[in-house]
């Protein structure tokens, strides 16, 4: 296998499937199921989700609630997806931890992250819920820092695009997309990846990126056998 270690970030939304919002129950035994065949080869899998199925909150703040209030509504809503995924992983036969940045006892552990990577070491799913326990930063940021924390090889951003586009591809039919792209040629062409933040978390640690559609069946294995899938930020 082409890495060893690897965070995958999920988005909220993705989890939706065809509904307008909440948990599509056939996407999320989907998604176990691919994770469940990249954990088999022994990779190491540890995993972040959004919450934008559930609650977002930028939207808080357009309907006039308190920012950080909102942040903090938001982060539930991912220990929520991270409770679905977890358990969903779990029918699967495989073991989990759901580590939290909110300290919440009775749901899951608090982030510590030498237990985080002895978790992964004996094997075991990791998925990081409620953020990185603070308002103003996004899931995106969540993921480029955990990573970085626990000494991934790789972030794999999952969207419902294959990759990065010179343009928003579901818009503009010429967008041509992009196999490999540098960090500053990102940064230059103005693409939305991610938030400056995370991007520039990973930047810093020479972190590579790669965005995939994972909702196409296999292609999460394929990116871990080493078949060019998504794009590829470095």
């Amino acid at each position: 296998m082409k890495y060893q270690r690897i965070l995958l970030k999920l988005s909220g939304e993705a989890l939706m499937g065809n509904q307008p919002y909440g948990i599509d129950p056939e996407r999320i035994q989907q998604y176990a199921q691919e994770i469940k065949r990249v954990k088999d080869t022994g990779v190491e899998v540890a995993i972040v989700i959004g919450g934008g199925n559930i609650f977002r909150g930028v939207q808080a703040q357009n309907s006039g609630m308190d920012r950080v209030q909102g942040d903090y509504m938001g982060m539930l809503a991912t220990v929520i997806n991270g409770m679905a995924l977890q358990s969903a992983l779990e029918q699967t036969g495989v073991y989990t931890r759901l580590m939290s940045g909110i300290k919440m006892e009775q749901v899951c552990e608090p982030f510590i992250r030498r237990r985080a990577i002895r978790h992964l070491e004996k094997g075991r799913i990791v998925i990081f819920g409620a953020g990185i326990g603070n308002p103003y930063f996004t899931t995106d940021s969540t993921a480029s820092l955990r990573a970085i924390e626990i000494e991934a090889d790789v972030v794999l951003k999952g969207t419902r695009v294959d990759g990065v586009y010179t343009a928003d591809p579901e818009k503009d039919p010429t967008a041509k997309r992009f196999s490999t792209i540098t960090f500053s040629e990102v940064y230059q062409k103005k693409l939305n990846v991610m938030d400056m933040t995370a991007f520039t978390l990973c930047q810093e640690n020479n972190l590579p990126i790669i965005v995939f559609d994972m909702n196409k069946p296999g292609n999460l294995f394929n990116l871990i056998s080493g078949q060019e899938v998504g794009t590829l930020i470095n």
